[in-house]
């Protein structure tokens, strides 16, 4: 079995899976600098970042770029379980604002150009 354990060694260079990470990982994630601007432009206040609306307005920039990556690659169907996820807690952050702050939801739903 040898010192690995039973497991296949690595052959691979090391900054080759960091390029692999770079090229196939990062296809539908944001950045850190989009998802500030995303935050910056639907906080209420300067230290908001978890409100209702930011976490809307952050799930809906990822839908959009993950759906894109699903065009792309229609059998991916591990993001696409994912892309489900994201839209059912988007419906949910919704529904709970339209309860809670009437005025916000219709802000939101404008600003992103949402369904009702």
């Amino acid at each position: 079995m040898g010192e690995t354990g039973g497991r296949a060694r690595n052959r691979f260079d090391p900054s080759l899976f960091a390029i692999f990470r770079i090229v196939f990982y990062n296809v539908a994630m944001l950045t850190k600098r989009v998802k500030s601007k995303v935050i910056g432009e639907h906080q209420a206040h300067e230290k908001d970042t978890g409100s209702a609306a930011v976490q809307i307005a952050v799930l809906s920039r990822q839908i959009d770029e993950l759906a894109l990556h699903l065009k792309k690659h229609l059998k991916d169907n591990h993001s696409r379980r994912g892309l489900l996820k994201m839209v059912s807690q988007r419906r949910k952050l919704l529904a709970y604002l339209k309860r809670k702050s009437p005025a916000v939801y219709e802000k939101i739903i404008k600003k992103l150009g949402l369904k009702k």
